[in-house]
C-alpha cells in the first residue's frame, strides 16, 4: 500500500481523483471547507495542508482499497516529474495489495498445473513471486502466500520424484511448515507434518512414516478429509512393508470414511490402494475386483492418477502366469505416460515391479 510521507495540495488532488469524488463530495468526506479544498487544487505543491489534516488525509487513503492506491500511484506519477518533485513522494511497503490478489489468481493457476502435471508451466508461476521476494520483507498476508507457493513447489517436487536434498520437497515442504509456524496457522502446520509423511514414505523408511500417518490421523487440526487421507497412508506404508492383512483392514476404514464425506477421487485411489495390499497378500481374486472399482470410478483423469491405476493394474497382470504378458504391455505403457510427463518416481516403482518379475529367470521374451 502507499504511504505519502508529506502530503501537498498535489497528493490531495490525486487522492479525491482516484477516489472519483468531486470537490464537494471530496471536501464533506474529510469533513473540511470546500474553499480548502480548492486552494490545494489550485496551489498543487505549493501549498501545504495544517499538521492536524495531514493526519486526515492519511487516514482517507489508508481506509481505501487496492483499486484506488493504484489510481492513487498512477495519477500521482502522472502528475509529477523528476524536476517538479526532486523528493520522493511516496513509497509502498512491500508488494501492493493488487500484486497480492495476482499472487493469489497464479497460485490457483499452479494448482490446476500440476493436476495436469504441467510442471514447467506451474515452476514457472512459482518462480515468479518466489524469485521476486524475500520472506523477511512480507507482512502476514505475503508470508501466507509465500509459504503456500513454498508448499505447492514442494508437491511439485515430490511429483517429479525429488523427495530428499536441497532442492527437493522435503526441504520445500520444511521451508513451508517454518512460516506457517511462525504465522501461527495449526491446520496448515499439520497439513505440511502430513506431506512430509509422505515423503518419508517415498525415501523408503516405512515404519516412520506409518506411525507418523497414526498420528496424523487423529490429529484434531486436521480436516477428517486429511485424517482419513492419513489412514489409508498408513496402510499403504504397511502393505509395502508386508503386513497386507493388516494394511487392507486399515484402509477399508479409510475407504469408509470417503464415502461418507463424498470424495469419489479419494475412494476411488483407495480401492487401488486396496488391490495392491489383496496383491501382495496373494488374493488376486480381490485385487482385480479393487482394481476394476478403482479404474471404473472417480472423476479425475489427470496423467499421475492414470499411470498410478495401469502400474496397479500391471502390477496384479504380472502376478498371474496367465496374463503376464498383459501385465507388461499394462506397465510398458503406464511408463510411457510417465515418461512423458516427467514422473521420475512412478517411472523408477514401473522399472522396479519389473524387474522384481523377472526374476530368476531373466527378462521376458519380445
Amino acid at each position: 500500500m502507499a504511504t505519502v510521507h508529506h502530503w501537498t495540495g498535489l497528493e490531495a488532488k490525486a487522492l479525491r481523483l482516484a477516489l472519483r469524488l468531486s470537490v464537494r463530495a471530496f471536501a464533506q468526506q474529510l469533513g473540511l471547507a470546500v474553499a480548502t479544498v480548492s486552494k490545494w487544487e489550485s496551489k498543487l505543491a505549493d501549498t501545504e495542508p495544517r499538521p492536524d489534516t495531514q493526519a486526515i488525509l492519511d487516514t482517507a487513503l489508508g481506509r481505501a482499497d487496492a483499486a484506488v492506491h493504484l489510481r492513487f500511484e498512477t495519477l500521482l506519477s502522472e502528475m509529477t516529474s523528476p524536476l517538479t518533485t526532486p523528493r520522493r513522494r511516496v513509497t509502498t511497503s512491500g508488494p501492493r495489495a493488487w500484486e497480492y490478489e495476482s499472487w493469489a489468481d497464479d497460485l490457483d493457476r499452479v494448482v490446476v498445473a500440476l493436476s495436469r502435471q504441467n510442471f514447467a508451466f506451474a515452476d514457472s508461476l512459482l518462480t515468479r513471486w518466489l524469485g521476486r521476494f524475500k520472506a523477511p520483507e512480507l507482512d502476514e498476508k505475503g508470508l501466507y502466500l509465500f509459504a503456500r507457493s513454498t508448499a505447492l513447489l514442494g508437491d511439485l517436487r515430490r511429483d517429479q520424484g525429488v523427495v530428499l536434498g536441497p532442492l527437493s520437497a522435503q526441504h520445500s515442504y520444511a521451508g513451508a511448515r517454518a512460516v506457517f509456524t511462525q504465522l501461527d496457522i495449526p491446520r496448515r502446520v499439520a497439513q505440511l507434518d502430513l506431506s512430509l509423511a509422505v515423503v518419508t514414505e517415498m525415501s523408503g523408511k516405512l515404519e516412520i512414516a506409518a506411525r507418523n500417518y497414526e498420528t496424523l490421523a487423529v490429529d484434531d487440526r486436521l480436516s477428517r478429509r486429511d485424517r482419513a487421507r492419513a489412514w489409508l497412508w498408513v496402510g499403504t506404508a504397511l502393505s509395502k512393508d508386508g503386513q497386507h492383512d493388516y494394511a487392507t483392514r486399515v484402509m477399508q476404514a479409510a475407504t469408509r470414511d470417503f464415502e461418507d464425506l463424498t470424495e469419489p477421487d479419494d475412494w476411488s485411489v483407495a480401492h487401488q490402494k486396496l488391490a495392491l495390499a489383496r496383491r501382495g497378500a496373494g488374493d488376486l481374486t480381490q485385487a482385480l475386483h479393487f482394481i476394476d472399482i478403482a479404474r471404473n470410478s472417480g472423476t479425475t483423469e489427470s496423467p499421475m492418477q492414470r499411470v498410478r491405476l495401469d502400474t496397479a493394474h500391471g502390477h496384479i497382470l504380472l502376478s498371474d502366469t496367465a496374463t503376464r504378458d498383459d501385465g507388461h504391455l499394462v506397465l510398458d505403457q503406464a511408463a510411457q505416460v510417465a515418461a512423458q510427463y516427467g514422473l521420475v518416481h512412478q517411472l523408477r516403482s514401473i522399472e522396479g515391479i519389473k524387474t522384481m518379475s523377472e526374476g530368476p529367470t531373466g527378462p521376458r521374451q519380445r
